[in-house]
């Protein structure tokens, strides 16, 4: 049985690597949960790849008043096995998470199904999943899915401009910068574009906040 965590103005479950929760970038973590292969949790969401880290210091920087909920699924490599994918978007939703970011996802159709129950318990609960719709100029599950915002990346964007379409969002690519660090040698990718609509979406309910 999934802890309750306390209630903020909004909440963002961050579906990737784990958080380093020390790193100055990051703020408001509420707590979190580690999703094993073999389907077991524990609470050590350690990132060790830095993945998580940049992506909810990325979110973390345009809504600061957000509570952040880590759910780490990838270990030493950017890959999960799709029961963590569903077992991850239960969990946040079991945790009252107002958006959820998921800068990844899958090209197998045959996942949509295994899917589906979690997105339409999402659209039930008014909560907001942000993930990557194309993977390589293929559809990609859950963010090609009705009820989800699918996120691409248009490098020509500022980091402060998101577009959205509908159940779809267009931003930059680009995480939070780090000082000394030229863009170019930093990260980059949808992964951030996905990051920089979740961090968009979740700086307008810490600014409207809704009844849990």
């Amino acid at each position: 049985m999934s802890q309750l965590l306390p209630v903020t103005a909004c909440r963002v479950a961050v579906i990737d690597s784990g958080v380093d929760i020390g790193h100055p970038f990051v703020g408001n973590i509420l707590g979190g949960v580690e999703i094993l292969r073999d389907g077991s949790q524990t609470d050590n969401y350690a990132d060790w790849l830095g993945h998580g880290t940049a992506v909810a210091a990325t979110i973390h920087e345009k809504a600061p008043a957000a509570g952040i909920l880590v759910v780490k699924i990838f270990h030493r490599s950017l890959s999960a096995t799709i029961d963590q994918f569903a077992a991850a978007l239960e969990w946040a939703l079991d945790n009252c998470a107002d958006v959820i970011n998921l800068s990844i996802g899958t090209t197998d159709p045959r996942h949509r199904e295994l899917l589906e129950p979690s997105i339409q318990r999402a659209i039930r609960a008014g909560s907001r999943i942000v993930s990557t719709r194309l993977a390589s100029s293929l559809r990609s599950y859950p963010g090609c899915m009705s009820g989800v915002v699918g996120v691409e990346a248009d490098p020509l964007l500022s980091r402060g401009q998101v577009r959205f379409d509908e159940d779809s969002a267009i931003a930059s690519p680009c995480p939070r910068p780090i000082p000394g660090l030229p863009p170019e040698r930093s990260l980059s990718g949808v992964s951030f574009a996905v990051a920089n609509v979740s961090g968009y979406l979740c700086a307008q309910l810490s600014s409207h906040p809704a009844t849990h």
